[in-house]
């Protein structure tokens, strides 16, 4: 096998779960400044005593503590099922890079390192949860769990599809949601991390689908993905370049200027379309530009954990 080849093989991620791990860190202790402060460490291993239940297993030296009553939560109680679906086309690989940090990030490697954020959180709440990528072809499927060797797995899945490097590969992402919608029986949360970019403009088909995955009382967290400066502002400089869609390999070369505020105009009108439709069909959208932080990732699935009942 060719050394380069192996050396490709090699980035990518050098832990992704002890980022993720980083990232939720974080998020939890700047949360004391936000209505979730109860959320911590501590007390991802309790739940709230209800009156009824058996006192059994009350946690009195937390009550001593906090003055509330709280009984331990074990491995086998799961409060929420949760479906991350990951979107692997080779638009989500842009921009084209190898190596990857915190700070420095394609839309792929944002996405995965945003769901093993979600799956840290989730594993701390002792909650199941499964993933599905897809992009020309239905990658990857796993069921919703909660297991330590489950967690693994995932991350091994998510940090395989950094580094994946798929040529040309186009998706017509309705097609997989169907297909995902099918294997989820059990009412769950469901976050797709996708850029929208569809090969065939057939918007009606996409969200006959997400209105397929919302059956069985499901919520939908669309995570539109992007980079925001260039391909929401398209913040190019001013010389001859040329634009190469990665998904058919057609190319034009222009100077950015010349289309720059047509450009502007379309996308603008794209992405309200966007939030619109969402709004219709009660999907919750959220921005999600690569050059941000995660915390609107995180914030959304506690507001949203909160909601769903």
């Amino acid at each position: 096998m060719d050394l380069r080849q192996e050396l490709n093989k090699a980035e990518g991620f050098k832990n992704l779960g002890l980022l993720a791990k980083q990232v939720v860190e974080g998020f939890i202790a700047g949360m004391h400044k936000s209505p979730f402060h109860g959320f911590s460490s501590e007390f991802a291993e309790h739940k709230i005593y209800n009156r009824g239940e058996s006192t059994r297993h009350i946690d009195w030296k937390l009550y001593a503590k906090t003055d509330k009553l709280y009984t331990k939560r074990y491995d086998d109680e799961t409060n929420l099922r949760c479906h991350i679906i990951v979107d692997n086309s080779s638009s989500m690989h842009y921009p084209e890079m190898t190596n990857f940090s915190i700070d420095r990030l394609n839309k792929i490697a944002f996405s995965a390192l945003a769901a093993a954020a979600l799956m840290q959180m989730l594993k701390r709440q002792r909650d199941a949860v499964g993933l599905s990528i897809y992009s020309d072809t239905y990658d990857f499927y796993a069921q919703e769990k909660g297991s330590e060797r489950h967690h693994q797995m995932l991350l091994n899945q998510l940090s395989d599809v950094v580094i994946s490097k798929p040529l040309n590969k186009q998706t017509e992402t309705y097609t997989y949601l169907h297909e995902i919608a099918e294997k989820i029986h059990r009412r769950s949360m469901i976050f797709l991390f996708t850029d929208m970019f569809q090969t065939a403009e057939d918007d009606v088909k996409l969200f006959e689908a997400l209105r397929h995955l919302k059956y069985n009382k499901h919520e939908v967290i669309l995570f539109h993905v992007f980079d925001k400066q260039k391909e929401y502002a398209f913040d190019f400089d001013n010389t001859p370049k040329r634009f190469i869609d990665v998904e058919t390999g057609e190319y034009i070369n222009l100077y950015a200027d010349t289309i720059k505020e047509n450009y502007n105009k379309k996308v603008d009108a794209y992405f309200t379309a966007l939030k619109l439709k969402c709004a219709q069909y009660k999907i919750k959208y959220v921005e999600a530009d690569i050059n941000d932080s995660f915390n609107h990732i995180l914030t959304t699935y506690m507001v949203e954990r909160q909601k769903f009942a």
